[in-house]
């Protein structure tokens, strides 16, 4: 890589990153109403097609060999491997959501259900996955490239700064919820990344980002923003072994690798 594609790269993640977490442009002149869904939805949503636009020109125009992984090949087989652990974690995480929020004292509309709870997480979990994992985690791994242990540390370096980049959602909560949430989201960013660096494929991680932020689905129903005590009694374990199980299949696999070239 050289250092004209690493500063298109460098500055094209730290734009989405910027985007994603502000909301900014389209905060400023997207104000769509639709039944009770709240606006700011479609406003966040109209921001994921612009900085699609603009990940697109700058990848076909500025950095054309730039491999994301967004294609066919290891998304069966990977899925086959690592779905159903994806699966399981989605489905005790809608459980620790419901469980959480229940009673229940809302009766959102269908809109509601469809945008807030489906739609608005297809957007998140490609844009999240497109600037964490296939920007920054490849840009990193590229600059530790000398390093036996390269893709270890950029799996580890995009799953903090995935997981510090979701205390900007929770800062009006108790410290115990954002440091639950940089934990939790730490954990499922090894996840993501160990089993892309594992595949390839950029598609595998984006469908299990969405399959588990969709089981929040619970949320539509509630009036309750923030997370009960006992949903994170549930939620964070399950993501500290995730992130320790991931951990050790990456160190694994660094180490297989040095005993090939030696």
């Amino acid at each position: 890589m050289n250092k004209r594609e690493f500063i298109y790269i460098a500055v094209l993640t730290l734009i989405i990153a910027f985007m994603d977490i502000s909301g900014i442009p389209s905060v400023f002149f997207v104000n769509i109403q639709v039944a009770d869904v709240e606006p700011f939805y479609f406003s966040l949503m109209v921001n994921f097609l612009i900085i699609g636009a603009i990940a697109y020109l700058f990848l076909r125009l500025l950095c054309p060999k730039w491999k994301l992984g967004l294609k066919k090949e290891g998304l069966t087989e990977g899925f086959k491997k690592y779905g159903i652990i994806g699966i399981a974690v989605a489905i005790v995480g809608f459980a620790a959501f419901y469980v959480g929020l229940s009673p229940f004292d809302r009766r959102p509309s269908i809109e509601k259900v469809l945008v807030e709870g489906v739609v608005y997480y297809i957007g998140v979990a490609i844009i999240e996955e497109l600037y964490v994992r296939g920007l920054l985690l490849n840009l990193t791994e590229k600059i530790f490239a000398k390093r036996k242990n390269s893709t270890l540390i950029a799996v580890v370096f995009s799953s903090v700064v995935f997981g510090v980049g979701h205390i900007f959602g929770v800062l009006n909560q108790p410290l115990l919820v954002i440091v639950s949430k940089v934990v939790w989201t730490v954990g499922m960013g090894m996840f993501f990344g160990m089993i892309y660096k594992k595949t390839g494929n950029l598609w595998l991680p984006i469908i299990i980002h969405f399959l588990i932020n969709v089981c929040a689905l619970p949320y539509c129903f509630s009036s309750i923003n923030g997370y009960a005590d006992l949903t994170l009694y549930i939620v964070v374990p399950i993501y500290m072994i995730l992130g320790i199980y991931s951990f050790i299949e990456l160190k694994k696999e660094t180490i297989n690798s040095s005993l090939l070239s030696n």
